[in-house]
């Protein structure tokens, strides 16, 4: 159709590269999707070792600036690392006006975010605090930095500097790491500057890829940063119904924010 449609960047984790099925779904369901890669696509870099914002405000403007989308502001739908680059674009950029963040984390983590005159320090794996079961899959529960840790503020995102809404959503059974602790974080500190920007969806049993309904479930996935299979937690029926009540919840919260 000719528009114009609520706008949309969507990003997914560490596995890089260009994943379109989600925005496919979107743009099936009125929206103007754009998805994002941020590292191992074309002449981005092979590897994620730091990241710029303002590639991520170029994307942002493209899209706010498209002929069919309708604004004023677009929104930002991202999973794992994605979702926590979703946290910061929502934080630092004014186009951004709605997030939905799937298993984020609260602090920029793996590499070094730059952010206009400012850097947010990303939080490490330590890889001694990995278990590995007799499969060989690797349990990372533990293993990222203590974001609550005071050596640690520094990489922590500043939420609370968003003028726009967020959606939070979780997996309880989430072994990839502890979003749900993330999200506790997150909203504890929007909270204590009087914010109440944000809708938190929990589910209890479900892993940490929630993608759209009918995605397979997968409890182990390889992770290319760390180059083993990793367990991402979750029952599978548990993990269905995640998938399938949040892609609803999903797509009112857009349209409630961007039109």
């Amino acid at each position: 159709g000719d528009g114009p449609f609520p706008g949309v960047i969507d990003m997914y984790g560490d596995e890089g590269g260009l994943t379109e099925f989600r925005s496919s779904l979107l743009a099936t369901r009125g929206f103007a999707a754009l998805s994002l890669p941020y590292f191992d696509f074309e002449d981005l870099p092979k590897v994620m070792k730091e990241l710029n914002l303002e590639y991520f405000e170029e994307a942002a403007r493209f899209l706010r600036r498209h002929p069919k989308v309708k604004g004023p502001g677009i929104g930002v739908i991202g999973t794992g690392k994605g979702a926590e680059l979703a946290l910061s674009m929502i934080t630092f950029l004014p186009e951004v006006v709605a997030a939905v963040c799937i298993s984020a984390c609260s602090s920029n983590t793996v590499a070094d975010l730059h952010c206009h005159q400012m850097t947010l320090p990303g939080l490490r794996f330590d890889m001694k605090k990995v278990s590995v079961s007799d499969a060989g899959v690797f349990d990372i529960f533990e293993a990222l930095d203590d974001p609550m840790a005071p050596a640690n503020s520094a990489c922590v995102i500043p939420v609370e500097k968003a003028e726009g809404h967020f959606l939070l959503v979780v997996g309880e059974g989430d072994r990839m790491w502890k979003s749900s602790l993330y999200a506790d974080l997150a909203i504890e500190r929007l909270r204590q500057h009087g914010r109440e920007n944000f809708k938190l969806l929990s589910y209890p049993g479900a892993g940490h890829r929630i993608d759209p309904p009918f995605t397979p479930f997968c409890q182990v996935a390889m992770d290319r940063v760390l180059g083993v299979p990793v367990l991402g937690g979750g029952d599978s029926k548990a993990h269905a119904h995640a998938q399938e009540h949040s892609w609803g919840k999903i797509q009112e919260f857009l349209h409630l924010h961007l039109g």
